[in-house]
């Protein structure tokens, strides 16, 4: 079953997906950009210089030929003298420009032939035909290398009526090896480029990837934990951007670092400080002899608080921990905001008598939402827990619950001591105390805004702070009525 198992997962362990170094498709290009224009310059130039070569070789043609014309029409050619003279300079001209000369005279017949095959044999084709009617004829055969002249002669009287006519077949071959001599030169020429421009490109490549192998060596560095190495690079605007986007990351991971490490030692001290507690009394009451009943139970009240407070610092841990995971999940459903509000502040509302604190609701409208009742719940305990807390005596706690359109807020105020602005930046980090003596006294875990932060944003909500010292804090919580995951 293994075996089977295996043999069918093979074809897809081998689609991996192949990385190639940036240098590859700059070379490429480089290569490409530099050859292609060559390429087709040089294509260009050679076709040009064929039809060149072979439109002068007609020209040229064509001129002799009528040269010819007119010395066979002077000589009488076709009028029966004598033709051995002329036909000696058709058969220089034809061997000059590599072809074969046919005269006809005006009965289609051909009388002379420089290749000596078909002297006295009819020709009668159409160029003939409309070289009679006083029309020309110049047509190159290209698949075949060969051009076809026709040339009409003329007899010595003033009508100058047409006579013969005179075909020349001449082959542009030799034209062509030289062509094919200059493309074979060309192509030893372009390889030699080519080879040229492959170092190039090469070299050229190198010095162009030379500032990103830097910054990857670099970057290597600091993966091995070396935080504090300088990554910047400035060779190119693009590798600037790059080590300061990568710089940014790297202080957010420092300060993640400093703050994980924060995180624990805080986490170690809160949850040592009650252990710490507890064992004092214990050996206090082991250490004394007869104690009374009194002490006894004084301490062992002490200890319970120690231990509710180890207990709530966990719960808290917990709580976060939850939040913190990826796969955290909210059970949403329509909830009226007004009676979870009212739910809360009448749990709260014995802690404030006791601390002499007036707790006010004011709710504009009803307010129905989509929202985890138990989590948000926690979120508005821990606010309005801490307004009462920090608070003055006789002070208040105000909390308003209001709405519009696309979200509700909630708003907490309080008369309290307020919160320095140095620290409001940091009023939601975990742990983290304005003031840890007064803290410690009123029991906190310093976790609770940490919290409130986490649910909010779960909620795809916002929180805002604003406070002076001495004269209260706001919390504000804005929270959309209707929940998108």
């Amino acid at each position: 079953m293994d075996q089977v198992k295996k043999k069918w997962q093979f074809p897809f362990a081998v689609k991996r997906r192949v990385t190639v170094s940036l240098k590859v498709p700059v070379v490429i290009l480089l290569v490409l950009f530099g050859l292609i224009p060559m390429i087709l310059c040089t294509h260009a130039t050679i076709a040009s210089v064929r039809q060149n070569q072979i439109e002068a070789r007609m020209a040229e043609v064509q001129n002799q030929c009528q040269i010819l014309s007119d010395k066979l029409t002077r000589a009488g050619y076709l009028n029966g003298t004598d033709r051995s003279i002329m036909n000696s300079e058709i058969e220089t001209v034809a061997d000059i420009f590599d072809g074969r000369i046919v005269v006809v005279d005006q009965n289609f017949r051909i009388v002379e032939d420089t290749f000596h095959i078909a002297e006295n044999r009819l020709h009668i084709a159409e160029p003939v035909i409309r070289c009679y009617q006083g029309e020309t004829m110049n047509r190159y055969i290209k698949n075949r290398h060969y051009f076809v002249q026709t040339t009409p002669i003329y007899d010595n009287t003033a009508e100058k009526a047409v006579q013969g006519v005179m075909i020349i077949t001449s082959s542009t071959e030799p034209l062509m090896s030289l062509a094919d001599a200059v493309h074979d030169k060309a192509v030893l020429l372009q390889s030699i480029v080519f080879f040229v421009v492959l170092l190039a490109g090469i070299a050229v490549a190198s010095c162009l990837i030379f500032p990103f192998k830097e910054f990857q060596n670099r970057l290597n560095h600091v993966a091995q934990g070396a935080l504090d190495t300088d990554i910047s690079t400035d060779s190119y605007k693009e590798t600037q951007d790059i080590s300061r986007a990568v710089e940014m990351t790297i202080t957010k991971l420092r300060e993640v670092d400093q703050s994980r490490q924060e995180f624990v030692s805080n986490v170690s001290h809160e949850l040592k400080t009650p252990i710490t507690s507890i064992r004092v009394l214990a050996d206090s009451l082991m250490g004394m002899g007869e104690v009374p009943v009194e002490l006894y139970r004084e301490f062992m009240e002490d200890i319970s608080d120690e231990i509710d407070r180890e207990s709530k610092i966990i719960d808290d841990l917990l709580s976060l921990v939850k939040m913190d995971k990826s796969e955290a999940e909210l059970n949403i459903s329509q909830s009226n905001i007004y009676t979870l509000v009212e739910q809360i502040l009448k749990r709260l509302r014995p802690i404030a008598n006791r601390q002499k604190v007036e707790l006010i609701f004011e709710s504009i409208r009803e307010v129905t939402a989509d929202v985890d009742e138990m989590k948000l719940s926690l979120a508005i305990t821990n606010l309005v827990e801490n307004a009462i807390k920090y608070n003055k005596e006789d002070g208040w706690v105000r909390v308003t619950l209001d709405a519009d359109h696309k979200f509700f807020y909630i708003k907490v105020s309080d008369s309290g001591i307020g919160i320095p602005e140095e620290a409001q930046d940091r009023i939601f980090e975990r742990f983290y105390r304005v003031d840890k003596a007064r803290s410690r006294e009123t029991g906190g875990s310093g976790l609770g805004l940490a919290i409130t932060r986490n649910v909010v944003l779960m909620h795809k909500g916002a929180i805002k702070l604003t406070s002076r010292e001495g004269e209260g804090s706001t919390f504000t919580i804005r929270i959309p009525l209707n929940y998108i995951a």
